[in-house]
């Protein structure tokens, strides 16, 4: 068996972070000239139904980051004096909690650049950030099919993430479809409470108007304190009109009664509020303000370069991103592909020995209780250690 660390070039490189996706980001920040025209060619001999988890972009289509920022992004990266996380951790009674909670998983959705994809992980890059007193950590602990796992603790506070994510895009001839499968956990320790998630699906159509949009049906249940949410995220309509645009409804539910105690509505991306249906008023009350939490979001910074991995994100596709960003299209794709190619050789390697990947921290299980085979990821260490990379800390 083998671990994280072999996969990896011993060349130490320098780390290449870029500013993390936020709703002041425009789509004229990454683009390529005629992109929507590319982004046809690029797909003119695919079938459709079919899965695109193997598919290879060339450079032309990728954000200048792996996915695996992408992904961490969500959780360290986030503006205005509102500390969320705080908020989920200092209500004084389990609803006060539970709408914290609710507002914090509505911020952990990010805009999408249509027509850019981040790169696919390499097997056991990881990816390491501090932001404050929480620490994040992910590694992506299977390459296929792809599933990244996230630890993320604040010991100071007693909050502890753990996540999975196995996202699954398939082509429908006019769109993609990304479902993301895995369970998301916010565990309050100081409360012994656990929250359990999942996510909206991310839609991307190409006519009549193109556009991403995330949509679906996101649960959120706490079993200690009874209560659940179901939210509804809306997109545009197919025509690209109408006022619904990156929407949230819902409501919060007493599972013992069945009771509706709020109803949720807003957008992920400006203001969601929670109306109290036992109050004759019908008091609406704002818990989560999108534009101010997504707003001027600042670029993570090395702080401690000597204490890098080199399986990070930013180390392992440097020359990668660097190039990108530079526009230098031939140089990106060498780059790319040679990372690449490495990977096949070193699966190569470890298939004529017989040797399994072995994550280096995390433990990767599967179930086969659905149609589908859903991996479950559990960390092996209690908390995450400060990282070299480091994010505005909370104000």
């Amino acid at each position: 068996m083998v671990s994280e660390g072999k996969g990896m070039s011993e060349t130490r490189k320098s780390a290449v972070l870029t500013p993390p996706l936020s709703i002041d980001l425009s789509d004229a920040d990454y683009t390529a000239p005629n992109l929507i025209q590319r982004v046809f060619s690029l797909f003119k001999n695919v079938r459709p139904g079919s899965d695109l988890t193997k598919f290879q972009l060339p450079p032309l289509f990728n954000l200048p980051k792996s996915s695996l920022q992408c992904f961490g992004e969500s959780l360290y990266c986030i503006s205005g004096s509102d500390d969320i996380l705080s908020r989920c951790n200092d209500g004084k009674s389990s609803i006060d909690r539970f709408t914290a909670v609710v507002a914090w998983s509505i911020s952990t959705t990010r805009p999408v650049i249509f027509g850019l994809a981040p790169f696919n992980p390499i097997l056991g890059e990881t990816h390491h950030v501090s932001n404050g007193t929480l620490n994040v950590l992910l590694e992506q602990v299977s390459h296929h099919p792809p599933v990244t796992a996230l630890h993320a603790t604040d010991e100071k506070r007693k909050v502890e993430m753990i996540w999975s994510q196995q996202t699954i895009p398939k082509f429908y001839g006019t769109s993609v479809e990304a479902v993301v499968q895995g369970k998301r956990e916010l565990k309050l320790l100081n409360h012994g409470e656990n929250y359990v998630m999942n996510t909206p699906k991310l839609c991307i159509r190409f006519i009549p108007v193109p556009r991403a949009d995330w949509t679906g049906n996101v649960t959120i249940r706490c079993e200690e304190s009874g209560l659940l949410a179901e939210l509804c995220y809306t997109g545009k309509s197919f025509l690209g009109f109408g006022g619904n645009n990156r929407s949230v409804k819902g409501r919060i539910i007493e599972t013992s009664t069945s009771k509706t105690i709020y109803e949720v509505d807003g957008h992920w991306d400006r203001v969601v509020t929670i109306k109290d249906v036992m109050d004759k008023h019908k008091t609406k009350t704002v818990i989560y303000n999108g534009k101010e939490a997504l707003s001027k979001l600042k670029t993570p910074e090395v702080k401690d370069e000597q204490g890098l991995w080199t399986s990070e994100s930013a180390v392992v596709w440097s020359e990668v991103i660097q190039s990108i960003l530079n526009k230098d299209w031939a140089k990106a794709r060498e780059a790319k592909q040679e990372i690449e190619e490495r990977e096949r050789e070193l699966a190569k390697e470890r298939k004529s020995r017989g040797e399994s990947w072995v994550p280096k921290y995390f433990n990767l299980s599967k179930s086969n209780s659905s149609k589908e085979e859903v991996y479950e990821c559990s960390p092996k260490q209690k908390w995450v250690p400060t990282a070299p990379i480091v994010c505005n800390p909370f104000l």
